[in-house]
């Protein structure tokens, strides 16, 4: 199976070229990616155990799902396509802000991002994908700052961010 590639852009978002995810991570090179988060009737956000393979961050928790466009697709066709692959279910998505961060890991890998959010809402459970993700929950989001505070090492990176510096992007 041929590697995912990213879309290497710079600072405007603007595409500068395609690299394979792996070596984009390796050499920390800012690519598009996206972070997904879908709420219920009850304002509880839909969050996910990442699963136990995943390449960084494996068992940690965070949005509802996350991943990388692929070169062509718009950040609304790529949220519905991984919330597809990773929970089982499509709904609409409004695209709410973006924002660039570098995040090293302990494996030599880094996500240098520029994240897109975007916010759906969708009031059945998920259908998860085992390979992809390991449990999922429903929170208020006064409970997710809560957990965060108690217990940051269960949380991803990115997750963490979006909490700290972008929650008012997502709290309706």
């Amino acid at each position: 199976m041929k590697e995912e590639q990213v879309i290497l852009v710079n600072a405007q978002d603007e595409k500068i070229g395609l690299m394979g995810k792996m070596e984009a991570h390796k050499k920390a090179l800012l690519h598009r990616a996206f972070s997904v988060f879908i709420f219920n009737k009850q304002q509880e956000l839909l969050l996910q155990q990442r699963a136990a393979g995943k390449y960084h961050s494996p068992l940690l928790w965070a949005n509802t799902c996350c991943s990388h466009q692929r070169d062509g697709e718009t950040n609304i066709e790529a949220g519905k396509r991984r919330l597809q692959e990773e929970m089982g279910f499509v709904c609409d998505l409004e695209e709410k802000t973006s924002f660039i961060y570098k995040a090293p890991f302990d494996n030599g890998l880094t996500e240098h991002e520029l994240d897109h959010i975007m916010v759906g809402y969708y009031d059945c459970d998920p259908v998860i994908n085992p390979e992809e993700v390991a449990a999922y929950t429903w929170m208020t989001l006064d409970a997710v700052r809560e957990d965060i505070a108690l217990r940051p090492a269960c949380y991803t990176a990115w997750f963490k961010i979006i909490f700290a510096k972008y929650d008012h992007f997502i709290n309706q």
